[in-house]
């Protein structure tokens, strides 16, 4: 429980907390397991995305992948997930990454807007930019809608200056125009496998590339939740996956 203020009040803060060791490595050693023998099998599918035979992105893993709708239904992280999201709380989308050493990539600046939906023609002022992801309706969310939800990214290795972790900027959270204090404030999201980053999807954050010569990996289980199984004017989440399901 005192973790859980901690995090609430980082979150609020931050945009951000990394709850360290919340998921146990046998159960690290297992999602990596599945996730490689799921995304391999699935090499050419339009969920997956894949550079020279390997799989480096995947989309919408909420069907095929079981594991993701339960890894977090048990403590630490349920716990921390309703304190921050109350009860109403599900999963409405599920991502993995992998940073091969010999394959990396980067990503610019960025805040996480855009949701999958089950319909995205309805006309609604809280959305726009109808796309299709992996051939998910997605749709670009409103600051309000963004702030009743939190991402869970479980990470799979150890993340090092060798290997591009992940950076954030404290405080841009607020809204999709807000960037804290600057580019010059980020900080590298450093972590062992089984730790977990907690952020706010309207933070600011950004991916360099691996160092040349590394051999880590950076694999990463993406887990996006909303408060509530309802958005307005009628628009229905692609998934909603609720605690117990």
């Amino acid at each position: 429980m005192a973790e859980n203020g901690m995090a609430n009040e980082a979150l609020d803060r931050d945009g951000f907390y990394v709850l360290r060791g919340a998921v146990t490595s046998s159960v690290v050693e297992h999602l990596l397991q599945v996730c490689t023998q799921t995304l391999v099998a699935e090499s050419e599918s339009v969920r997956a995305r894949s550079s020279r035979g390997h799989v480096y992105a995947a989309r919408n893993l909420i069907a095929s992948i079981p594991e993701v709708t339960t890894v977090w239904q048990s403590d630490p992280l349920l716990s921390f997930l309703r304190a921050e999201l109350g009860d109403g709380l599900g999963l409405v989308r599920a991502l993995f990454f992998d940073k091969p050493p010999d394959r990396t990539w980067a990503l610019p600046w960025h805040k996480d807007t855009s949701i999958a939906v089950r319909d995205n023609s309805v006309e609604s002022a809280c959305f726009s930019r109808p796309t299709k992801k992996a051939g998910v309706p997605h749709l670009i969310a409103s600051d309000d809608v963004l702030r009743q939800m939190l991402t869970l990214r479980i990470h799979l290795d150890e993340v090092t200056t060798e290997n591009g972790p992940l950076q954030v900027i404290p405080g841009s959270h607020h809204s999709s125009d807000c960037e804290g204090d600057g580019v010059a404030s980020a900080v590298p999201v450093y972590a062992a496998g089984g730790d977990v980053l907690a952020m706010r999807p309207l933070i600011s954050h950004s991916s360099g590339s691996s160092e040349p010569g590394t051999r880590r990996h950076r694999r990463i289980l993406h887990l996006e939740f909303a408060n509530s199984a309802t958005l307005p004017d009628g628009v229905q989440w692609h998934d909603f996956v609720t605690p117990g399901v």
